[in-house]
């Protein structure tokens, strides 16, 4: 690659600019600027050549015509090597550039405003910027375009090592990024203004709706993973940010495919509860949840619904996890946890197991899709959000729940939420006692977790994802010694399974809507 002789800079975010322009001046590169970028390098005593006197034009149309202009374009697309390209710059008078540092109009931080206006998103906009950056990507290896700030850094170290120079991995690299950038960019655009429709002349803006019109699913790489679910699997992390996702991992081995599965299923359970809790997942399933007064009470509970289980688990905590709860969860063998923080004690507890996975979540919820690939396509649907309103609960039954079991009924129906389908939770105010899931039928689901259940289930209560088609869940159930039941009922037998309840003293509670999870 020849050297970096002459550099195109026209930035809207301006960070760690001067510092990078500072660099390519002091290996004696020219630069050419616009507007604000040419103002914030001459406050900082950088020697900058005008676009305007490089195109013999001013910026015009209130800076929408800046950079575009064959005396720009001419030296950023010409093709070094061919001698007719060379000739028609010498013919014309128009200098090489051979770097170009240009980032965009945020488009995205206006399309983000409420109300925003339709004019101010057009103007916002960016035409030129999108026109070099694809200009100098596509001539790729005689010009360097860099459009994130992120790597002024390196591609410093790199021009001070070389004289100036950038290799042609750099240039490739970097011509790569400024294509998946304009993409990005036009994304985010299309996705803005398909909300905007135009009736009678009249613009009329729309809320974002859930399930959008085009799936546009673009994101970054954030880790390469050992494998998949098998070790004959590939598989990788992408990250949007937040979550399980963006999690910091402060301690023990690499993090599995399986482990931020299971570690993202416990993490959903725990944001369900407003008190000190504690969830244990095994296959995404949860084999313990406790809400207590403390964490480490929480975890108690949780561990003893089904300590079989528990082993080899995934914990997750939604609150700072202390010294005493983490003496509790190093008892037996655990492969991840995750906490929105920890306590110095409770880091020097946890590192003496050196494998044990131990990430702190500092963005906890995050709204979006929830997608699925099947074959030849994508599903996708709004996050399960739901919560119980008790106003709107309706007993069904001639008994009432009393206090203690409407507490207990509550619980179980944010637990049973995450257990997968057909799913059934035995549960006390603040414990889950036993689960049966992903059964091929509800009564099977009702007699495999009071066959799981290690502590007594007489005076539990039963949560049940969806409806019994028939009594015989609930009679099943009663067998073992429960005394309520919520459901979301809706079956066209709900008047026999109601009828049954009330035959076998229980209370019945019906919700009005399901949470399948499949």
């Amino acid at each position: 690659m020849a050297r970096i002789e002459r550099a195109l800079l026209s930035v809207t975010d301006k960070t760690g600019l001067v510092e990078f322009a500072s660099t390519l001046a002091s290996l004696g590169v020219e630069l050419i600027s616009t507007g604000g970028t040419a103002k914030a390098l001459r406050d900082a005593g950088l020697a900058v050549r005008d676009v305007s006197e490089v195109t013999g034009f001013p910026e015009m149309l209130d800076g929408r015509v800046k950079t575009i202009h064959p005396r720009i374009a001419g030296g950023v697309l010409a093709i070094r090597r061919e001698a007719k390209h060379m000739a028609a710059l010498a013919e014309h008078g128009i200098p090489k550039i051979d770097m170009v540092v240009v980032n965009l109009y945020a488009f995205e931080k206006f399309a983000a405003k409420p109300n925003v206006h339709i004019e101010e998103l057009i103007e916002n906009i960016d035409i030129g910027g999108p026109t070099m950056i694809r200009a100098a990507a596509k001539n790729y290896q005689d010009v360097a375009v860099v459009t994130a700030a992120e790597d002024y850094a390196a591609l410093s170290e790199e021009l001070k090592a070389s004289g100036g120079n950038l290799s042609p991995d750099t240039h490739w690299r970097l011509a790569k990024g400024a294509f998946a950038r304009t993409a990005a960019y036009d994304r985010a655009i299309t996705a803005r203004l398909e909300r905007i429709e135009m009736v009678n002349g009249e613009f009329a803006d729309h809320p974002a709706p859930e399930v959008p019109l085009t799936l546009d699913i673009h994101v970054k790489r954030a880790a390469s993973l050992r494998y998949g679910e098998n070790p004959h699997q590939s598989a990788a992390l992408y990250a949007t940010g937040g979550g399980i996702a963006a999690a910091k991992q402060l301690q023990g081995k690499e993090l599995s495919y399986n482990n931020l599965v299971d570690l993202d299923a416990a993490w959903q359970l725990i944001l369900e509860f407003n008190d000190p809790a504690a969830a244990i997942i095994k296959h995404t399933n949860p084999c313990g949840c406790a809400e207590q007064a403390t964490l480490a009470d929480a975890y108690r509970k949780a561990y003893e619904a089904d300590p079989v289980s528990a082993f080899g688990g995934v914990l997750a905590f939604n609150r700072i996890v202390d010294e005493e709860t983490a003496e509790e969860a190093t008892k037996i063998f655990t492969e991840a946890i995750a906490a929105p923080g920890y306590t110095p004690g409770a880091l020097a507890k946890f590192a003496a197991k050196k494998n044990l996975r131990v990430l702190e979540v500092s963005n906890p919820v995050i709204d979006g899709l929830v997608v699925k690939s099947i074959s030849g396509g994508f599903l996708a649907q709004s996050a399960d959000r739901a919560v119980l309103d008790p106003a709107k609960t309706v007993v069904k039954t001639k008994r009432a729940p009393t206090e203690e079991e409407w507490v207990a009924l509550r619980f179980g129906w944010k637990v049973v939420k995450h257990v997968k389908s057909n799913a059934i939770v035995y549960a006390r105010a603040g414990q889950s006692i036993s689960a049966g899931a992903g059964q091929m039928s509800r009564v099977d689901s009702v007699k495999f977790g009071a066959s799981k259940a290690v502590l007594p289930l007489a005076g539990t209560v039963l949560a049940s994802d969806a409806f019994f088609p028939f009594p015989d869940g609930v009679e099943a159930a009663a067998k073992h010694g429960i005394t309520a039941v919520i459901q979301p009922g809706g079956s066209v037998k709900d008047d026999d399974v109601v009828a049954a309840a009330d035959r076998l003293g229980l209370a019945m509670v019906f919700t009005g809507f399901r949470h399948f999870r499949h």
